[in-house]
Order: structure tokens, then sequence, then C-alpha cells
């Protein structure tokens, strides 16, 4: 990949998680193109080849339906992340399409201050460079945990 490319790609990971660690998650689904997938899945489900995944979404739509949701009608206490992103591998794709992978962590922050680890993992991201601007066709999450906290309530 060139240099042009591994900036693009990067720069959509560094706007994606600012936008969810600043509470900015209307903008969420406009770092997707649609239709889209993002999943977040155990390693071990994915490990063994399982499709099943914690949160599925194939739409703007739906992830748009998330952010609604986690706005009007969900209750959970008040807490925020902060990601922490590794550097980015891309591997050549096709049809203007680039794959990519990096580690993340997310620290959850509570209102009353405490900070805890609350996941690691992988991100595995198909990126379109169809339009202006490069976005995500696919954003798979890996997270390393074999349970997921009750309080996934913001995207990873």
């Amino acid at each position: 990949m060139d240099v042009a490319t591994q900036f693009a790609v990067e720069n959509l990971l560094a706007r994606y998680v600012h936008a969810l660690d600043d509470d900015r998650l209307e903008e969420w689904p406009g770092f997707f193109t649609d239709p889209c997938v993002y999943k977040i899945v155990s390693a071990e489900n994915y490990g063994r080849g399982l499709p099943i995944g914690v949160i599925y979404a194939d739409s703007q739509g739906m992830l748009r339906d998330r952010v609604s949701a986690l706005r009007e009608a969900n209750v959970f206490e008040p807490h925020r992340y902060r990601h922490l992103v590794t550097s980015t591998l891309i591997a050549a794709g096709d049809g203007g399409l680039a794959t990519a992978r990096s580690n993340y962590q997310v620290v959850r922050i509570m209102q009353d201050g405490r900070a805890s680890l609350f996941s690691t993992g992988l991100y595995i991201d198909r990126i379109s460079f169809a339009g202006p601007a490069p976005l995500f066709a696919e954003k798979l999450v890996v997270f390393d945990n074999g349970l997921i906290d009750t309080l996934l309530a913001i995207p990873l």
C-alpha cells in the first residue's frame, strides 16, 4: 500500500474513534457505506467461524436506529469510552476496497470517575475508496474478552 492510502485509512480510524469518544454518536453511521456491515463478535466465535455477533447491523439505517435507541430508549449508567488504536496494517484490496487490521483497547470511564479496561481486541475493516472519502464497507470488532459486559451500549 502507498503512503496516501495508509494515511487515509488511519485518518478514518482516528476520526471514527474520536467521534465515539466525544459522544458524537449521531456522526457514527456516516463513517460507513450504505449498505454496510458492523459486527461485534467474540474472538472465540470468530476463531470457530461462527457468525453470531453481540451486535450486528447491515445498513446505515440500522446504525442510526442504534444511536436513536441509545439516546431515547436504553437505560444505562452514564459513561464514556476512550479508544486506543495501534498502527494499522493494510492489505491490498480489489474493486476499490482495502482490508485493514488494527488492535484496539477501550477504557470505560464511569460518571464517578472510575476507569477500567473495558475491551481489547482487533478491528478488521474493509474500506471503500469509491467515493470522495474512504468509508467502512465492513467493520468487524473481534473482542478478546470471553464475556462482554452487559453495559455494552456505545459502539466499539
